[in-house]
């Protein structure tokens, strides 16, 4: 399995011959190295419906026949925008060729903003990616919620990753004991820097977090397992 990151909340799974991205946030993301015209993804999983989530998920798809995997609201809204999904809710998992699914609570908000509407895109979450024996968390945006001591204790974590921009969702102080109740192998920062509002040093994170490796990655550059 190679996984990298992308820029702000953006996650690149390749597994079982299958490329996987979770919220491509390409176009008006500055710190990605993604092209929207290069990527070819077989599979989106999406964490919420803002759109800096979304992202390029319609074009994505549409181009490739791609699936889209998101919480049930936003699911049926894209299905009317005529792409190919596979609608979940919070708690539930899926066993899909490429691997298994289950959608975490997240806290936050979902809405998706087109030119003419706000659609309430449901509830926001996480996800939980098991494949090839690997499992990874991706926590979407979110605070931090007493239950992740719940998905820790329940899941072998081997990387998580965690916002730490602050303001619309956890800082590095709240994300460093979000580590302490999920107890990942390791842990990337996302979702910091992109704009003004969430900059942050990620090293400042590192040095709260105590019994994970952390891995401050820069665009483009793959997970170590």
């Amino acid at each position: 399995m190679q996984v990298s990151y992308h820029g702000h909340s953006i996650v690149k799974i390749k597994t079982n011959g299958t490329t996987i991205l979770i919220d491509p946030f390409i176009n008006g993301n500055g710190l990605t190295d993604l092209k929207v015209e290069e990527e070819k993804p077989d599979v989106i999983l999406l964490t919420h419906g803002h759109n800096d989530h979304v992202g390029d998920t319609i074009e994505l798809a549409k181009a490739n026949n791609t699936l889209v995997v998101a919480p049930n609201e936003l699911a049926v809204y894209l299905g009317k925008q005529g792409l190919n999904v596979h609608p979940m809710g919070i708690g539930g998992a899926y066993e899909f060729p490429f691997g298994k699914v289950k959608y975490t609570l997240a806290y936050h908000g979902s809405v998706y903003e087109t030119e003419s509407e706000v659609v309430n895109a449901g509830n926001p979450g996480g996800i939980l990616f098991y494949a090839e024996g690997v499992t990874l968390y991706h926590a979407g945006d979110t605070a931090l919620f007493g239950d992740m001591k719940l998905i820790g204790d329940r899941n072998s974590i081997d990387v998580a990753f965690l916002p730490i921009g602050d303001n619309f969702t956890m800082g590095p102080e709240d994300a460093a004991y979000a580590v302490e109740l999920l107890k990942p192998k390791s842990v990337v920062p996302i979702h910091y820097n992109t704009f003004p509002v969430i900059k942050q040093d990620p090293t400042v994170f590192a040095e709260l977090v105590k019994d994970s490796k952390v891995q401050i990655l820069n665009a483009g550059e793959e997970v170590k397992f």
